[in-house]
């Protein structure tokens, strides 16, 4: 299944129009080194918030990665603040270089959206993971398995944007969200859960597909 593309982010156009602006003055008023560096600028930031298409497994076991970037964390723990359980945890690093639009790794029903303020460390490290502010949503798959996916802001990324609320219906695949700029997303999966990735591995939200549940 294909989700409807939309090229670029909305929360991106304000960021390109006023870059775009500032390229074209620069350029009016025959300051060519720095309309050079201003529209690299642009082009830079009309990577950052571009949103590809994403071909969607139908397969309703499947749970997607919610974030494009790298595996850099795939352990068991007992989640004390979002799931209230054991869970196999998976971390998602994303670079200023990745798509930064989320989304929702499996199809259920939201239970509840967890907002902290916090801190600003690198997104990839462990007092990052802890201390810094976060979004956190925990839905349930019509088969009652609860998993959650936590976005955390980072050193440069400042701002989580979360488009869902409490008792919204999610299918896997949908946008739900985005850092800006660069950040991690947390996937709180399951025990049981059969885990397809590996530490290292690049994935792709909503297609590369990271377990199945059990």
């Amino acid at each position: 299944m294909l989700t409807p593309q939309v090229p670029i982010a909305k929360e991106g156009y304000p960021f390109i129009v006023f870059s775009a602006f500032c390229t074209l003055l620069a350029a009016i008023l025959g300051m060519a080194a720095v309309a050079g560096v201003l529209l690299f600028v642009t082009f830079f930031i009309l990577s950052f918030f571009r949103d590809p298409e994403r071909f969607v497994t139908d397969n309703e076991n499947a749970v997607v990665s919610p974030a494009d970037g790298k595996i850099i964390t795939i352990e068991r723990v007992m989640d004390t603040r979002f799931t209230e359980g054991e869970v196999q945890k998976i971390s998602i690093f994303m670079n200023v270089f990745n798509v930064h639009v989320n989304r929702v790794p499996a199809t259920g029903k939201v239970m509840k959206i967890l907002y902290q303020p916090g801190k600003f460390y690198s997104a990839d490290s462990a007092k990052g993971a802890l201390q810094n502010e976060y979004c956190a949503t925990v839905i349930a798959t019509p088969q009652g398995r609860k998993l959650a996916f936590v976005q955390i802001a980072g050193l440069i990324a400042r701002r989580i944007i979360c488009w869902l609320e409490p008792e919204d219906s999610v299918v896997r695949g949908r946008r739900f969200g985005l850092i800006r700029f660069g950040s991690r997303v947390d996937l709180y999966l399951p025990p049981d859960t059969e885990i397809m990735v590996q530490l290292g591995q690049k994935v792709r939200s909503g297609e590369t597909i990271v377990g199945h549940l059990r």
